[in-house]
């Protein structure tokens, strides 16, 4: 079970938040809103939010900008998760990925399930790294933010959870 060190050192980082819709404005945003607020109410900086269109390569553009800007360590990514035929997020990143990270989107519908029982299977939530950033990806709605942020990216994203984080690997994801 993981918990906060006592003497460990909280570590802020650059977070970007990006919300997939062809509906969603900054003032109906929730989700989006929902996690920058997150960000900074817990220490980090909030890099980057905006707002882009269910497609692939305006998504792949933005994403693959935020990638290439080493000022920024962390994307979450709301929006565009979902079977319909708008939503294109898997499709759009997880070509720009070093790796993946499953255990994030197992996670997740683990979690989702306890809520909305078998609706999870629904949800295509996932995670990778590229370029020594972090990008994290679940659906649009603000419950499903507020799961993936309160149980999973909180504690991942904190330098004091033990026993590990991901904040203590971006030094490492460069090794050889």
């Amino acid at each position: 079970m993981s918990h906060f060190s006592a003497n460990a050192v909280f570590e802020s980082i650059n977070i970007a938040v990006l919300t997939v819709s062809d509906t969603r404005s900054k003032e109906t945003d929730t989700s989006g809103k929902y996690l920058a607020e997150q960000v900074t109410s817990t220490g980090h900086k909030l890099a980057k939010y905006t707002i882009q269109h269910d497609n692939i390569y305006q998504l792949r553009a933005t994403v693959s900008n935020w990638i290439a800007d080493s000022e920024i360590h962390t994307i979450l990514v709301t929006g565009g998760t979902g079977i319909t035929g708008r939503d294109v997020t898997p499709e759009a990143l997880t070509p720009l990925f070093d790796k993946k990270i499953d255990g994030f989107g197992e996670l997740f519908r683990q979690l989702s399930y306890l809520e909305i029982k078998a609706s999870t299977i629904q949800s295509r939530a996932f995670a990778g790294q590229a370029n020594n950033t972090f990008i994290f990806c679940m659906p649009g709605s603000t419950s499903a933010c507020k799961l993936a942020w309160e149980h999973i990216l909180q504690a991942q994203l904190d330098s004091r959870t033990h026993p590990c984080n991901f904040i203590k690997l971006l030094p490492r994801l460069n090794e050889a």
